[in-house]
């Protein structure tokens, strides 16, 4: 978590591409992630509207939780923590799929899902970026904070 919370808070100005495909951290499962976590503090990540708190699993709009199944919320952890960078469409794919064969289509509807929730690219806001063939982008200001229960 403190490795998240360190990405958020000093992001990579600029992407590079072969870079991005290089970097993966493929060998925790997604619930492996998840309890890793468990012992530390919450951490709230704000951009637009919208505040996540990833150890929570939960994406809120202003007071109100946004629907959005478990899939699409990994891919919008896996963004945020390299906001700035190219995230490979491989890479999302190892990290919200680990250890299963998944056909890529899985990715564009989840993708899809998540960017309607956010409804990006509609009322001037844009969050995520595609690079056509390659993957996806973050590219929202974030402000990170702790969240003290």
């Amino acid at each position: 978590m403190r490795a998240f919370v360190g990405r958020l808070a000093h992001p990579v100005s600029e992407f590079d591409v072969e870079d991005a495909g290089q970097r993966r951290d493929m060998n925790n499962s997604f619930f492996e992630k998840r309890t890793e976590l468990a012992d530390i503090p919450p951490t709230k990540v704000s951009f637009g509207p919208f505040c996540l708190q990833p150890t929570q699993f939960l994406l809120l709009e202003g007071d109100k939780r946004v629907p959005l199944g478990s899939r699409a919320l990994e891919i919008l952890i896996a963004l945020l923590e390299r906001r700035g960078e190219l995230v490979s469409k491989q890479e999302l794919m190892a990290r919200v799929w680990p250890k299963l064969f998944v056909d890529p289509s899985n990715l564009t509807v989840h993708m899809s899902a998540l960017r309607r929730a956010l409804r990006d690219g509609r009322d001037g806001r844009r969050f995520i970026i595609n690079v056509p063939g390659r993957g996806y982008c973050f590219v929202a200001s974030v402000a990170v904070s702790g969240d003290e229960n």
